[in-house]
């Protein structure tokens, strides 16, 4: 088996155990809570027969794959604008310390700010539609993301650095040459948290901006009593939380199996 195959199993083991943890924990806390009453906790079989099997599943499938297609929109444009953002913004602080010194703690203190409590505020400057709604997980997405990048890219070795500036390189061309390779898996790392925040910004999104997705479809599930689609909604929503956090996983192992866990860390 090659290294790469070995760092693949080695990953997606741990993610197939908790699927199946989470679902002996599902029906655990429905038993566990008897007062949730069937009408309102639905259990796994449930779902799959609202879903699959059930008389009007046809349809019940195709609303739940439309709004997911929709808040999988929203969220990829939040991830990606938030994770290039991340590592441009870490890039300038790491070269420039004066700048990191001066805007740094002013991005913290936003981040401290309830992501409902911007919500209003985003909606009012992007709208409603896709903008918005990106935008709100493009913010959960930077902030984790932008602390960790910065992270690896100081933990390049400064010996390396130092060779490029001796050979006239100036310090974008050690950032490029040294300190990214260098701070991979602290990207990937970055990525793979980010994942599941870009979607859980989109879908407060959805629910307080756009009107439309998985977020609306959740919270107009209650009102008219719609438990199985609304178990069904979360159910996806954590798959595909679950599926897109492996697939990141992967690549991050195909490429450090290719660089070495030590990419960039050796002249």
């Amino acid at each position: 088996m090659t290294p790469a195959l070995r760092r693949i199993g080695s990953f997606l083991l741990p993610l197939a155990i908790s699927m199946v943890l989470m679902l002996a924990i599902w029906y655990l806390f429905l038993a566990v809570f008897p007062q949730v009453g069937p009408r309102v906790g639905k259990s796994p079989q449930d779902v799959w027969n609202y879903l699959f099997t059930g008389p009007a599943s046809g349809t019940a499938r195709s609303n739940l794959l439309d709004n997911l297609q929709i808040t999988l929109r929203d969220a990829g444009v939040g991830f990606a604008a938030g994770m290039l953002a991340a590592l441009a913004v870490a890039a300038v602080f790491v070269v420039f310390r004066s700048i990191e010194q001066t805007f740094l703690p002013v991005a913290m203190l936003l981040r401290s700010v309830p992501l409902v409590a911007l919500t209003p505020i985003v909606v009012l400057i992007f709208g409603r539609g896709v903008v918005g709604v990106a935008v709100l997980a493009g913010i959960v997405v930077f902030f984790p993301a932008l602390v960790m990048i910065m992270v690896g890219l100081r933990a390049a070795p400064r010996q390396s650095q130092e060779l490029v500036e001796a050979y006239g390189g100036s310090r974008w061309t050690a950032l490029r040459l040294v300190a990214i390779p260098a701070a991979l898996p602290s990207v990937f790392a970055a990525a793979r948290i980010s994942v599941p925040g870009a979607l859980i910004g989109a879908l407060i999104g959805e629910w307080l901006g756009s009107g439309s997705g998985l977020g609306s479809s959740l919270i107009k599930a209650i009102p008219r009593y719609q438990y199985n689609e609304l178990w069904a909604s979360i159910a996806i929503v954590t798959i595909v939380s679950i599926l897109l956090y492996a697939i990141v996983g992967v690549l991050e192992n195909i490429v450090l199996a290719r660089f070495g866990p030590d990419a960039g860390k050796s002249a």
